[in-house]
């Protein structure tokens, strides 16, 4: 069944799609979708509407991302995307199994819509709906451990004993990515800063990706930082569409520490290595071991230099007595999907797949 699976991991921030067997996804794109009016008839109403992928430059106030922290807001623009995704694959692989990983606590009826539009409208064959934070602990290749997952939506954390989830364990932050980039937009452009505004976003991204970093110490990083004479190193500035160089604070470089003191930044609950630490802690004692033994690092934002050697470095010190080992792969922004494209070919996973036939009879009257 799982050689040509259209393997479709739909993120707050990104899509990543692509056919299972494949070290990385072969489709990764902004889940994003906007609307402007139709031109033969043009108006506000929803029916009047045209849903297209990505941004119109022409119209960028017309934008939206479908999913907001895990939970699917607009099922429309996720339809689109999915029949955007679907379209590519199958014209090469017309009865290719479907794979969809999900959000873990998503709702029933977010589980039965995502089964009526890849049934009823997308025609799917079969299909096999995973939990993320699962699929991550399978890319590493292990069946014990704890997931650290941070994203554009969320940030997560879930202890794992033999591929079983301990739920009473999991913890969740509801800061992630798009919290870092909604900072560095309203520090970088104040009383300027427009979400709609694409010279902003783009300068944002480039931002984070070539300029943050995770300090080992924040008061070690700013003191340092602001002992250098102005200009003195290029990585603190970028530079505006006129050529004019503009200078980065200290703490716009060091952005990323939101997730390790999220009070500094305004935002409620404890941090990354606290809510990782409370997680281990309520599990059994003679679990604790075992469990910090195999931590794993996955999602965007612990690409960001620092973030997982920090991390690590606060945990160990925590359980001091037990040898700490944090498995960090160099593609884990891509951890959810390539632990599903794995999956997607185990036999033992053959009796949680779906098939039209089997929706029929369960979902329809």
């Amino acid at each position: 069944m799982a050689a040509r699976t259209i393997v479709i991991d739909h993120g707050s921030g990104f899509l990543k799609a692509g056919l299972s067997g494949f070290n990385e996804p072969q489709l990764v794109f902004p889940s994003i979708v906007n609307y402007t009016p139709c031109r033969e008839n043009p108006g506000p109403s929803y029916a009047r509407r045209r849903v297209s992928l990505g941004i119109d430059i022409c119209h960028p106030d017309t934008y939206s991302y479908p999913v907001h922290r895990g939970r699917v807001l607009n099922w429309e623009g996720v339809e689109h995307i999915w029949s955007l995704v679907l379209e590519k694959y199958r014209l090469e692989n017309e009865d290719s199994p479907v794979m969809v990983t999900e959000f873990p606590l998503r709702e029933r009826a977010d589980r039965q819509k995502t089964l009526e539009i890849m049934f009823e409208l997308l025609g799917v064959p079969s299909i096999l709906l995973a939990d993320q934070l699962e699929m991550s602990l399978y890319a590493s290749g292990l069946l014990t451990g704890v997931v650290v997952d941070s994203g554009y939506g969320l940030t997560r954390v879930q202890p794992f004993h033999l591929g079983c989830p301990l739920r009473s364990s999991a913890k969740m932050l509801e800061f992630a990515g798009q919290d870092l980039s909604a900072y560095l937009c309203k520090s970088l452009f104040k009383e300027d800063y427009s979400q709609h505004n694409l010279f902003q976003l783009d300068t944002v991204a480039t931002t984070q990706m070539t300029k943050c970093y995770v300090p080992q110490n924040l008061g070690e990083a700013l003191d340092f930082c602001q002992s250098l004479p102005r200009g003195s190193d290029e990585r603190n500035s970028y530079q505006l569409p006129d050529g004019t160089p503009v200078e980065l604070t200290p703490m716009q470089r060091l952005a990323p520490e939101m997730f390790f003191s999220p009070e500094v930044f305004d935002l409620q609950g404890p941090s990354i290595s606290q809510a990782v630490l409370d997680s281990i802690e309520t599990c059994e004692a003679s679990m604790h071991p075992l469990l910090v033994s195999h931590l794993m690092a996955c999602g965007g934002n612990t690409l960001y230099p620092g973030f997982t050697n920090r991390l690590y470095k606060l945990i160990a010190d925590h359980f001091s007595s037990t040898k700490a080992t944090m498995w960090v792969g160099s593609n884990r922004n891509f951890s959810v999907w390539l632990g599903a494209s794995v999956v997607a070919h185990l036999s033992t996973y053959k009796s949680k797949w779906m098939s039209k036939e089997e929706y029929d009879e369960s979902f329809k009257l």
